[in-house]
């Protein structure tokens, strides 16, 4: 690349005895002045994996950075772009490292410790030296498009993290038709929705969660600061994230939703790590210690790690669903807690449900979360979870209902263009039939969701509509 230089100057110009400098002085020091600046970017670089090891490469990185920023200042820019109007404006980081990712050090909050960052790979992993895959570091919470079909949606093209960015799907649907001020639901009004109403959506649906895991106490928000804030032992390997969390608690659910709104980017933005942000956000909520003890003497890890590709256990879900990192919730019933209410006559029920059917999930799950509160549901399957709900807050609470009704399914993978309509028909009986044989059976297997949905309403036939089944 021909980098264009200042007019030549006359004979004793720079360079020669006695010759004068083509560049003002001021102009010198200017370019001396961001030079030094660098170091600044080399430190964010280094904090997000980006470091220019190569000589070669880190020379042509700051000159390059130089000549950009000389040309700007001086007016020497893209042809049109005229003289500056005013001082220049600052140098503005990378678009890869935003600065909103992080927080300053004067933010407050607690550093965390290095007992903290070993108790969760203890919790998380089952021992101190395990880390996080790169498909966990890379993954955040990102919608699809504004005003679109799916503007509501989040992107979960991975199988590992997907349980968990369903679950928090879930939270979301049940935020944009049931809780925000509305006067009615409809599936039109998720593709309604632009970057603003994303943001506050993604907020209270983890607000909920951290809150629902803190049963009362005190919710915690972890994000990342630029400086290192503990130093490794040689039993515990570092990941370059950790160990720069600071933690923050809140001991009101509306202040916390408030605070991780402020920094939603935080969570969304690329290379923000915001998947495991909230993760450990979730751990601490729960506080480790409560987390132990509903693990119980088994000490199973929240995560399975199995041919480099790390999932949530039954465990994990357990917390999501519930508020407790115990799989045993998922089936026997759970008390009462935060995030939930019960109602008279039928019980305990979660503020979302879930439904699942697999090979040696055949085991329902417990009513509560069968029969939620409000029509949303996170369901497992052989290919993985998605998210089922209905536009009908009064599904669930009229049982005319449920004769024949709609139910939307959104799996997170990005070939999903639109949101699939399924027609649930539980009094057809068209299945009496086939009542006597197995469903799993040769000839007679049915889509994953559709059993699980049939784990709920026993029977049920379900169309598609024209969509071709895809889980």
């Amino acid at each position: 690349m021909q980098v264009p230089m200042e007019p030549r100057a006359a004979p004793g110009a720079m360079g020669e005895p006695g010759g004068q400098h083509t560049l003002p002085q001021m102009q010198l020091e200017e370019i001396a002045s961001k030079i030094s600046d660098l170091n600044k970017w080399k430190e964010i670089f280094s904090f997000h994996g980006l470091e220019i090891s190569n000589p070669t490469h880190q020379v042509t990185f700051c000159f390059c950075l130089v000549v950009f920023q000389h040309r700007t200042s001086t007016g020497h820019g893209p042809p049109g772009a005229g003289e500056p109007m005013g001082p220049p404006p600052p140098p503005q980081p990378p678009s890869a490292v935003p600065r909103p990712l992080l927080v300053p050090p004067d933010t407050g909050g607690q550093p965390i410790s290095l007992e903290m960052a070993m108790g969760l790979r203890q919790l998380l992993f089952g021992n101190v030296s395990h880390r996080f895959s790169c498909e966990w570091a890379q993954a955040s919470f990102r919608f699809r498009g504004p005003y679109s079909d799916l503007a509501y949606a989040l992107e979960a093209e991975k199988k590992g993290t997907r349980a968990l960015l369903m679950a928090v799907q879930a939270h979301i649907i049940k935020y944009l038709l049931f809780v925000r001020n509305t006067e009615d639901t409809h599936l039109e009004r998720l593709g309604s929705i632009g970057p603003r109403a994303q943001r506050e959506a993604l907020a209270a649906a983890l607000a909920e969660l951290l809150w629902a895991a803190a049963a009362g106490g005190r919710a915690a928000v972890c994000l990342l600061t630029p400086a290192l804030r503990l130093v490794p032992r040689a039993d515990y390997t570092a990941d370059s994230f950790t160990e720069r969390i600071q933690l923050f608690e809140f001991s009101e659910k509306a202040a916390a939703q408030e605070f991780i709104f402020d920094h939603i980017n935080c969570f969304k933005g690329e290379g923000s790590h915001g998947v495991i942000l909230f993760l450990y956000s979730l751990l601490f909520s729960r506080t480790l210690e409560r987390v132990q003890e509903d693990l119980g003497c088994t000490a199973t890890p929240l995560l399975d790690f199995n041919s480099g590709n790390i999932t949530c256990t039954e465990a994990m879900l357990s917390l999501l669903l519930t508020g407790r990192a115990s799989p045993q919730e998922l089936d026997g019933g759970p008390e009462p807690g935060p995030g939930s209410e019960t109602v008279e006559g039928q019980g305990w029920r979660g503020p979302v449900g879930y439904l699942r059917w697999g090979r040696g999930l055949e085991e329902q799950v417990c009513r509560g979360l069968r029969t939620p509160r409000l029509p949303v549901w996170l369901c497992g399957g052989a290919g993985g979870h998605v998210v089922l709900f209905s536009t009908d807050r009064q599904l669930l609470s009229d049982w005319k209902r449920e004769r024949l009704f709609q139910l939307y399914l959104y799996s997170g993978q990005r070939e999903q263009r639109g949101t699939a309509r399924l027609t649930v028909d539980t009094h057809s009986h068209h299945w009496e039939k086939e009542q006597s044989e197995d469903p799993s059976s040769t000839g007679k297997r049915r889509r994953s969701v559709e059993m699980a949905i049939r784990t709920k309403w026993a029977g049920a036939t379900i169309s598609w509509n024209g969509t071709e089944p895809f889980f």
